[in-house]
């Protein structure tokens, strides 16, 4: 019989599988906190459990983890970046950023990415499998302890989209956020999409308090379809009506990210599009120097993103040029992955 993944139980859920192996409820949030509190890797640190109720966890139960594959740490501002390897010998990347604020965790939610964004190395090496809320959660605990400072926010905006796995994202942000585990506020948490359109409309209708991301990077539909394949199931009409009722919705500032890119979509006619499409909307729009990635030919420059604020600024729209972090160590998306997956790949 498989072992239930205990990391990827609510406490309710936890509550339910304790009574059916014949103990007390409140065992129940006593493990709970071990897990997401003090973070154990084994239930053998459970000290105040009995060895009995230990020896059914461990019969039934399995305990996830993560192993570092790879660690590069940036000489410039503190960034950073983690290869985490699965289990299943699968590999994710995390990025650990540092802000005046404190430090913020981007983490993956998929293995490899569906989506075929032409500009992105998350989709180049291929999908894999979603991740389980266990295994998302264990980027937040795995940093933890080995940086042994505390990560104050999260972006799911690594490896994968996060709405393309939407069951386990919605089940990690319950646990990352439980008030009697790790009490994360979700209003610490942003959730990056390439642009699902149902699923952006169910969170509205969640009202979790995440701030929502959107990738849009292209301000019409030829544009956007040519570079983002999924706008030819959710076009841009259909994706500014949702995220214009996510932001009445919840009252949150929606962030558009928008990756400028050499002869694509930075010009000044572009930038005039774009203020025309957001118009009214409670929104900022995030500019990104596109990412140079070998298999692509897309390319462009600091210079590019502040050319192309300044036309958004003159027309009356709150841009911003993103702060580049870990660039001595590639800490964009899916680089590190490919080179891990056509190492595995070779040796076989």
């Amino acid at each position: 019989m498989e072992k239930i993944d205990i990391l990827s139980l609510t406490l309710s859920e936890l509550e339910k599988e304790i009574e059916l192996l014949g103990e007390k409820k409140f065992r129940a949030k006593q493990i709970f906190q071990w897990l997401h509190v003090k973070k154990i890797r084994s239930f053998d640190e459970m000290s105040n459990i009995s060895l009995e109720l230990r020896t059914k966890l461990s019969v039934g139960f399995c305990l996830k983890s993560l192993n570092i594959a790879r660690k590069l740490e940036s000489c410039i501002d503190n960034t950073v970046k983690y290869l985490y390897k699965l289990s299943d010998g699968c590999f994710i990347e995390t990025v650990l950023m540092e802000y005046s604020h404190g430090l913020s965790l981007c983490v993956s939610t998929q293995v490899g990415c569906k989506m075929g964004c032409r500009f992105c190395a998350s989709t180049i090496a291929g999908f894999e499998r979603n991740l389980e809320p266990s295994e998302i959660l264990l980027q937040l605990y795995e940093t933890e302890r080995d940086c042994k400072r505390k990560i104050s926010g999260i972006v799911l905006m690594g490896i994968g989209e996060p709405l393309d796995n939407f069951d386990n994202v919605l089940k990690f942000l319950k646990l990352v956020s439980a008030p009697e585990g790790n009490g994360l506020s979700l209003r610490h948490i942003t959730l990056s999409t390439c642009g699902i359109v149902p699923r952006i409309n169910e969170l509205a209708e969640l009202g979790l308090g995440l701030t929502l991301s959107v990738s849009l990077h292209c301000p019409d539909n030829e544009g956007r379809s040519e570079i983002m394949p999924v706008n030819r199931t959710y076009n841009i009409k259909e994706l500014i009506c949702a995220t214009k009722k996510y932001a009445e919705k919840t009252g949150r500032r929606v962030t558009y990210e928008y990756a400028v890119i050499d002869g694509v979509n930075g010009e000044r006619e572009d930038a005039q599009k774009l203020a025309a499409l957001l118009k009214g909307i409670n929104c900022h729009v995030n500019l990104i120097p596109v990412n140079s990635v070998k298999e692509r030919n897309y390319r462009s420059s600091r210079e590019s993103a502040y050319r192309f604020q300044k036309y958004l600024t003159d027309l009356g729209m709150n841009a911003t040029v993103r702060r580049t972090l870990g660039s001595d160590i590639e800490a964009a998306c899916g680089q590190l992955r490919r080179e891990a997956a056509e190492k595995s790949e070779n040796k076989r």
